[in-house]
């Protein structure tokens, strides 16, 4: 159990949830949450947006009905917290000029991915390119971080990308955008890092309910992924 500490709602049915959370976590990985009553039966996957010293933040949209339970939860109730699950990103990537490239809520990885890279290499070039349908308080953010960021909004955030000037990709979101990204760094030989979205039942790779296509096989998104280099993917 997790205590909340705010459920913050964000615009465009988004909200950023913040629970007590005192472990480790990298970015690019995940957490099955559900709220502790009986309902939804189901845990929800969701991407980790931030990790403090005592706290870990989770950034949602309410699309079904567990997400609008989710959104109905309010300082001081409790949730049920699994995880870190899965296989996050690099943070250590070749190349000193980094493009972190989020549609929607593929944006939500990428501000924990990008606050763990600047400490770690604070002489690293890093450059945030977010597209949403609307305008959102999801932004401000983003700009908490103090990093170049260019938006897009009810267009193709992935056009807005500069490809010969970075030297590696990192991306989420929308599978037509990410293999866009990936299309295009392949054209340039650069490095492209997707991380893949799907429905799943546990989290741990027994359901087989979040296969993707690879060029090696079927892989399970929860336990060989989230992250995959976006040359495997076999995009839907």
């Amino acid at each position: 159990m997790a205590v909340i500490l705010e459920n913050r709602f964000l615009g465009d049915e988004m909200y950023l949830l913040s629970a007590q959370y005192e472990g480790k976590a990298e970015p690019g990985q995940f957490f099955m949450i559900r709220s502790a009553g009986s309902f939804p039966l189901l845990s929800r996957p969701l991407s980790i947006f931030d990790v403090q010293e005592d706290s870990i933040s989770f950034l949602y949209k309410v699309i079904g009905e567990g997400t609008k339970e989710f959104s109905r939860l309010s300082q001081g109730m409790e949730l049920d917290l699994y995880g870190p699950f899965g296989k996050g990103f690099d943070l250590t990537p070749e190349g000193l000029n980094v493009a972190l490239v989020g549609g929607g809520m593929g944006a939500a990885p990428l501000f924990y991915t990008a606050k763990r890279m600047r400490e770690l290499n604070p002489d690293q070039e890093i450059t945030l390119y977010l597209g949403f349908q609307k305008e959102n308080a999801v932004v401000d953010v983003f700009k908490e971080l103090n990093l170049p960021l260019i938006l897009n909004f009810g267009g193709y955030v992935s056009e807005e990308v500069d490809y010969e000037k970075h030297d590696v990709f990192y991306t989420c979101g929308p599978e037509v955008m990410m293999r866009r990204v990936s299309s295009h760094g392949k054209e340039f030989g650069k490095p492209v890092f997707v991380s893949l979205e799907k429905h799943m039942a546990c989290g741990v790779g027994a359901c087989l309910g979040c296969t993707c296509k690879t060029k090696e096989g079927n892989k399970r998104v929860c336990k060989e992924g989230p992250v995959f280099p976006g040359e495997e993917v076999f995009y839907e």
